[in-house]
């Protein structure tokens, strides 16, 4: 019987059996090759932090069980078919699982199965850009170097004319920023009079550094998710006056500026073909054996990682 991760308390992880179901006939069987932990969403879930009001929104496709505990909750999975079709899908960390086809998206042939599992993370990102509406020769600002952030500035890094910096507050991911294309800077060094600013780093301090970089009619574009606490904004000072914008972004809709024209599989198909550039390699890691994940997920959760990658004995 194939195991699968689950959340039995705030902090606790274990294995637990998982019957399948037999799969219907718009159903896929799939075998897990490699699965990618969300760092910042699936913390929040290890530690019961997602506010009540959210349950239904930040369910999984397939999750199991319910908010707080116990939980099966995971969405960054590659796995194999029967006929070796590999597919990327939202899918919690288990061996084996059924998920309905319109779910799954095949792979391109040139995308290794280890970069597949930043598949929602690109789909995140391609969003947050088709929300921002970047424009040639823009200034723009990448603050906080997750994963999801520094996906933001490798994509805005690939425009013509646009000067992307990213700041955080961890030095080591200078080399992965200029890696991607993009300056680094630490955030007191950050550059001000900003046009487009990406806040991704889920902190207080990261948005209200937004705001005191932006300048005159700048676009702030919060792609980070706050849970339940309550960020403190100073909104009088310069706010009013530079006519700034706050914008959310979120991944669960297309957004408004391509609605009409790309469904949500065709959102995640252009993401996966992103991902074939081998730089992006850079924010894979450290990489973890299946079989070891009860014992390392909370601490996986807990370093200073971008994506760990939960790899099973067979990632053909």
């Amino acid at each position: 019987m194939p195991r699968a991760l689950w959340i039995t308390a705030p902090g606790l992880a274990e294995f637990r059996d998982n019957a399948l179901p037999a799969p219907g006939p718009d159903d896929l069987s799939l075998r897990l090759l490699a699965s990618g932990i969300s760092r910042g969403t699936e913390r929040l879930v290890l530690h019961g932090r997602v506010p009540d009001s959210q349950h239904a929104v930040m369910r999984a496709p397939l999750q199991e069980g319910e908010f707080g505990f116990p939980v099966k909750y995971g969405y960054c999975a590659v796995g194999a078919a029967d006929d070796g079709t590999r597919y990327f899908a939202l899918a919690p960390h288990q061996e084996r699982f059924i998920a309905p086809r319109h779910l799954c998206a095949p792979l391109p042939d040139a995308l290794p199965t280890r970069r597949a599992v930043l598949g929602a993370n690109m789909e995140t990102a391609l969003n947050v850009m088709w929300d921002a509406r970047p424009m040639l020769g823009e200034r723009a600002l990448v603050i906080g170097a997750g994963v999801v952030g520094l996906l933001c500035a490798y994509l805005l890094a690939r425009m013509p004319g646009v000067n992307v910096t990213v700041t955080d507050i961890d030095p080591a991911r200078a080399g992965i920023a200029q890696a991607l294309g993009a300056r680094f800077a630490p955030p007191a060094e950050a550059p001000p009079e900003q046009d487009l600013l990406i806040h991704a780093s889920a902190s207080e301090a990261g948005l209200c550094l937004a705001l005191d970089r932006s300048g005159f009619e700048a676009r702030i574009i919060e792609a980070s998710w706050f849970g339940a606490a309550r960020p403190a904004l100073p909104l009088g000072e310069a706010f009013h006056q530079k006519r700034l914008t706050i914008a959310s972004t979120q991944v669960g809709s297309v957004s408004p500026s391509m609605r009409g024209q790309r469904s949500h599989a065709q959102r995640m198909a252009l993401g996966l073909e992103l991902l074939c550039d081998p730089c992006l390699d850079a924010l894979l890691g450290p990489f973890v054996a299946f079989d070891d994940l009860p014992a390392r997920y909370a601490v996986l959760l807990d370093e200073p990682a971008l994506c760990p990658v939960i790899m099973t004995k067979d990632p053909s």
